[in-house]
């Protein structure tokens, strides 16, 4: 690893998007909201790379009762396509940034210095978390030695700060995988598509109790797309390459912004060893706008099955098989996959059928080992407790279609384009509401504090993706999904999005108040 100097990475940008072909290749018709950008680096053969497990954070001491992190935000010099270096934006300097492992119920810090050339917000996406340190878009940290002069949104209302800035999360919530990533107000797209996301595990006792796959057979794997330029460097088409002031991409990528290689950990299109036994992947797609359609194909045999055994909010409350997985942005799916059924030499490559073209393949694994193998699936996962709506209760109805901001294109939630001084709902903490989500195209809906659950799409029950506890709902072209929403314990100001980061960025948010 290689630092590069903030100026350094600024001029940078200035071109990255210049080195590329920037043409539409969304992929089969009504699976992507987006184009795809056409890189210009060169790429190396599909599995020639291995998977990297990101390392896992470690406190470093005590506050206040919890386990204290520090985590730095800095630029770094990595090697992502082989010969070539890539410029990125990373949580300690690496691509993904640190995997944290905490515990339900034992609270931690997590103190983030930032030494990018811009303000970050961070977000603890599925945290159930205070408002002060949910990453509000505008309570930015502001560089070191540059403390607002000349960025957007400095003087609008949020908590900037210099230098470093203290979340605190209680960690009152059920074992699940979360993530963290970017979430400054009009400029989350390119953070995180410049490397600002990372994986959070949270672990708990019921969890602990099951014979799943652990250790080395519980892998976590960040899937996400990116194009580069010839010289390695990211290829996103912002208008505002430095990310100091003009927010969006340019007209043509207002739907989303596509890459055309698949990175999983970091690593395009990598390959992984395993035994011949079952494994536990932990599934993360961390793209900008790709959705997936996920499958495990062996050569000359069908489809290996996957049995989901978690969703966004934890444990399922038993397995659910499936030939394939919908992952839409900010989805997250935990699964067991049988690897002993297959002889060791057998390859079982991840494939994507809402792919075009270098995009059809995510990874590949290889049998290389007979093993022992204690794990089972139980039929028994978890209490899940089911959110029934009281007759009477509160319907609200969000639609998400295009807008305007200014005098440029956009997206918009209820007509309105985000607007932190207004809060289109307050809701009234320990109540079950039912919220009723409209859509034109394809819009992956985020909601923070809690998590609900999908009681229907269009006239039908919960889709075969829906089980357990959502925090992302995946709505498709003109689609009703109706999902039950209860917020707990934290009063405050938070918001909700779609998490298509470009229609996010382009303003399609919008604030609510627990009271």
């Amino acid at each position: 690893m290689r630092g590069v100097s903030r100026r350094g990475f600024l001029g940078l940008l200035g071109g990255a998007a210049a080195g590329a072909g920037l043409v539409a290749c969304g992929g089969p018709r009504g699976w992507n909201t987006g184009r795809q950008v056409a890189g210009a680096a060169r790429l190396p053969a599909p599995f020639s790379v291995p998977l990297p497990i990101p390392p896992v954070a470690r406190p470093v001491g005590t506050e206040g009762g919890a386990d204290l992190y520090r985590i730095t935000q800095r630029v770094a010099d990595l090697e992502i396509l082989p010969g070539l270096r890539t410029p990125v934006l990373g949580y300690d300097g690496i691509f993904p940034g640190p995997t944290f492992e905490t515990r339900s119920g034992r609270p931690i810090v997590v103190r983030y210095r930032n030494e990018l050339p811009v303000p970050s917000v961070t977000h603890l996406h599925g945290g159930h978390t205070p408002a002060d340190s949910d990453g509000w878009p505008l309570d930015l940290t502001l560089p070191v030695g540059d403390h607002g002069i000349g960025w957007m949104h400095h003087e609008m209302p949020g908590d900037p700060v210099p230098d470093e800035r203290a979340h605190h999360y209680p960690m009152t919530q059920r074992a699940a995988q979360l993530w963290y990533h970017d979430h400054r107000m009009d400029f989350t797209g390119p953070a995180v598509y410049r490397g600002l996301a990372g994986m959070h595990i949270v672990r708990d006792d019921v969890e602990d109790a099951l014979p799943l796959p652990r250790g080395d057979r519980e892998l976590p794997l960040m899937i996400c797309d990116r194009s580069f330029n010839a010289d390695g460097s990211f290829a996103y088409p912002g208008l505002d390459q430095a990310m100091r002031r003009l927010p969006g991409v340019t007209d043509q990528w207002m739907e989303g912004v596509l890459g055309d290689v698949v990175l999983v950990n970091g690593a395009p299109w990598p390959e992984h060893e395993v035994d011949a036994a079952r494994y536990r992947l932990r599934v993360l797609n961390a793209s900008n706008a790709r959705r997936y359609r996920l499958a495990l194909t062996v050569p000359g045999s069908p489809d290996l099955p996957i049995v989901q055994i978690g969703s966004d909010g934890g444990l399922l409350a038993a397995p659910v098989e499936h030939t394939y997985l919908d992952v839409a942005p900010g989805e997250r799916f935990d699964v067991v996959v049988d690897f002993s059924v297959l002889p060791v030499g057998t390859t079982v490559t991840v494939t994507n059928a809402a792919g075009v073209g270098p995009t059809t393949d995510v990874m590949r694994f290889r049998v290389v080992r007979t093993a022992r193998d204690d794990s089972t699936v139980p039929a028994t996962l978890s209490a899940v407790e089911p959110l029934v709506p009281a007759a009477g209760a509160t319907v609200r109805q969000f639609t998400f279609t295009r807008g305007s901001v200014g005098s440029h294109a956009g997206w918009a939630i209820n007509g309105h384009t985000f607007d932190p001084d207004a809060s289109i709902a307050d809701i009234p903490l320990g109540e079950t509401e039912i919220w009723r989500f409209v859509t034109d195209v394809h819009h992956p809906v985020h909601v923070h504090l809690d998590a609900f659950q999908v009681l229907r799409r269009g006239p039908r029950g919960p889709g075969e993706f829906d089980e357990g506890w959502k925090d992302t709902v995946d709505l498709r072209p003109g689609e009703v999904v109706e999902v039950a929403v209860r917020f707990t314990d934290h009063r405050g100001r938070f918001v909700f999005h779609c998490h298509n980061l470009e229609h996010e960025d382009m303003a399609m948010m919008a604030t609510i108040r627990t009271v």
